[in-house]
C-alpha cells in the first residue's frame, strides 16, 4: 500500500497537468526509498521500478500497459489499471501480503544503489531514439530554466 504522502504528490502532479509517467515516478521513488531504508529488497532495479509502476496503476494513475514485454506482464498491468479505476481500496489477503513481504525481504538491497540505477537509466535511454532523448533534454532544460527564471520562460 503506498504512503499517503506519495499519493498526494502524485495527485498534485496530476492537477498540475503532468504526464502519467511523472505521476508514477512518485511511486517508483517511494519504492526505491523503501529498499534503501531496508524495508525490503529487489532482485534488480528493473523489478523495483516494476513494483512502483504496479502500485501507481493500482492507485489510479492512468498509466497504460507496456507495449513491449510478455503477455503475462501486459495482462497484469491491465488488471492493475482496472483495479485503479475501480479504486475500491481493497487490500490483498493477509496471507498474500505476508508472502510478498517475506519474499521481498529475502532479496538484496543493491538494486536501489546508485550504480545499478544509473545503469538502468542508461540502458533505457539507449532504447529510445535520438529525437526522443533530445526532446526530453529540451523539456528538462525548459523546466529548470522556468524554475530559476519564472518571469522570462518560453516553451521550446
Amino acid at each position: 500500500m503506498p504512503e499517503k504522502e506519495t499519493i498526494e504528490r502524485a495527485r498534485r502532479d496530476e492537477q498540475q497537468g503532468k504526464s502519467p509517467a511523472t505521476q508514477a515516478g512518485e511511486f517508483v521513488r517511494e519504492e526505491m526509498d523503501h529498499i534503501r531504508q531496508g524495508k525490503h529488497g529487489a532482485r534488480s532495479t528493473k523489478q523495483a521500478i516494476a513494483i512502483g509502476l504496479s502500485k501507481a496503476r493500482r492507485a489510479g494513475v492512468a498509466l497504460p500497459a507496456p507495449k513491449q514485454g510478455s503477455e503475462r506482464m501486459k495482462a497484469q498491468a491491465k488488471r492493475d489499471s482496472e483495479r485503479g479505476r475501480r479504486s475500491s481500496g481493497q487490500a490483498a489477503s493477509p496471507r498474500r501480503s505476508r508472502a510478498i513481504r517475506k519474499a521481498l525481504q529475502r532479496e538484496g538491497r543493491e538494486a536501489a544503489s546508485s550504480s545499478p540505477v544509473a545503469r538502468q537509466a542508461r540502458v533505457s535511454a539507449k532504447m529510445r531514439g535520438h529525437a526522443s532523448r533530445s526532446r526530453a533534454a529540451r523539456r528538462t532544460a525548459w523546466s529548470i530554466n522556468r524554475r530559476l527564471n519564472p518571469k522570462e520562460h518560453s516553451r521550446p
